[in-house]
């Protein structure tokens, strides 16, 4: 039989997610599609979802009645088995964080799969869970039960890495959750990826936060900061999240907010990567809440590296790490006001300033890029699983 008729490897990753904005696992799902692997991603489908795109891969997308807290996730990982096992059996599973593990793994161990453990957050120190110590008593069983029976497992960044392994005594490789520089090595371009025109111009003192509004993400620090901050900046922020309706309450009964902050909401990843290569300044403020955000390495911190936008970023040690390689931010220890608008302003009046750091963005895109990332990906499934190609 010849190399072609070989039948490629089917794999299965699951997440909860709305497909349509998670840009990691756009990526991840066209690297192996593109490396030979035929992928489904199952992930979620709210009442407000817009339409999946096009992709080199399969999208299927469970919708609940619950929308949050234990009954959604509950409910979610029932749904989810439930669509595992009417599947024929793929090559492997892969779950996406510890909110869909135990489906994966039981599906996994009923239809003797292998299956891989994809952490893009140390799930048991994020301060949602943090807050609340019974419920983080039953994700950690979770995890403490989860990763050690994983085929392989890998994670967004080494400190994060270093943690798992510490805990459990296990390997986990590092897949870095970077946008591409150009044209994917793998070949496809998905819509996160859309190339936008680089604009003559920035606009006059935008800054910009993207991600989600949630506690612990610097977000009530930089209103407070707001006011101090030079005339004629004004704030963009995109997303939504459990703090979205405070936020802007806040922001509509204060005049000068007011004037000078814009919700977007969510934002499809083409027209973010255009925003932001509008941006004059990003900001990547974190608070130290738990060691997942303390041992982050988030996917803004590399959009705004790429887009050439310096940023105003906490200092945690990953990114403490990455700004020796390359000073792309100016790193600030605490989210104090005067801290964060003194850090907001150099960049914004001190046009020398800004014009190294941008210099300094452009060249570590051509090392922290996609293109390098998916290489690691791609091999650690292929070790894991063998060839894109079946030949049994």
């Amino acid at each position: 039989m010849p190399a072609s008729a070989h039948p490629p490897r089917h794999l299965i990753l699951t997440a909860t997610t709305d497909l349509t904005y998670d840009q990691r696992m756009q990526r991840q799902c066209a690297a192996l599609a593109e490396a030979g692997y035929r992928v489904t991603l199952v992930g979620r489908e709210k009442a407000t979802s817009r339409p999946l795109a096009v992709a080199p891969y399969h999208q299927h997308r469970l919708r609940c009645w619950f929308a949050a807290g234990k009954f959604f996730y509950l409910e979610f990982n029932l749904r989810l088995l439930a669509w595992l096992l009417r599947q024929p059996a793929p090559a492997a599973y892969t779950a996406v964080d510890l909110d869909t593990a135990l489906s994966v793994w039981l599906a996994a161990r009923l239809k003797r799969r292998p299956w891989l453990y994809d952490a893009h957050e140390l799930f048991t120190e994020v301060p949602e869970v943090v807050a609340r110590p019974r419920i983080q008593r039953l994700w950690r069983w979770v995890e403490a039960f989860i990763v050690p029976r994983a085929t392989a497992a890998y994670t967004v960044g080494p400190a994060l890495a270093e943690v798992f392994r510490q805990r459990y005594g296990r390997p986990f490789g590092v897949v870095r959750n970077v946008p591409a520089q150009g044209v994917p090595s793998f070949g496809f371009r998905g819509p996160s990826e859309a190339v936008s025109p680089k604009p003559e111009t920035r606009n006059p003192k935008l800054l910009l936060y993207q991600g989600a509004l949630n506690v612990g993400r610097g977000l009530e620090e930089l209103l407070d900061a707001l006011p101090l901050v030079v005339p004629g900046a004004r704030l963009v922020i995109c997303g939504e999240g459990d703090l979205s309706a405070a936020l802007r309450a806040r922001v509509a009964a204060d005049p000068v907010l007011a004037a000078r902050v814009e919700f977007r909401g969510y934002v499809v990843p083409a027209e973010l990567r255009l925003l932001t290569r509008q941006a004059t300044v990003g900001t990547m403020l974190l608070q130290n809440l738990g060691l997942s955000y303390y041992y982050s390495l988030a996917n803004k911190f590399f959009d705004y590296v790429q887009a050439g936008v310096p940023q105003v970023c906490i200092d945690f040690p990953e990114y403490r790490a990455l700004n020796q390689e390359h000073k792309v931010a100016e790193l600030i220890p605490d989210l104090a006001p005067a801290t964060l608008a003194g850090a907001l302003n150099r960049l914004l009046t001190d046009d020398a300033r800004r014009a190294e750091l941008a210099a300094n963005c452009r060249a570590a895109a051509r090392v922290w890029n996609w293109e390098r990332e998916a290489v690691g990906l791609v091999a650690l499934y292929s070790e894991t699983l063998g060839p894109a190609k079946s030949w049994i």
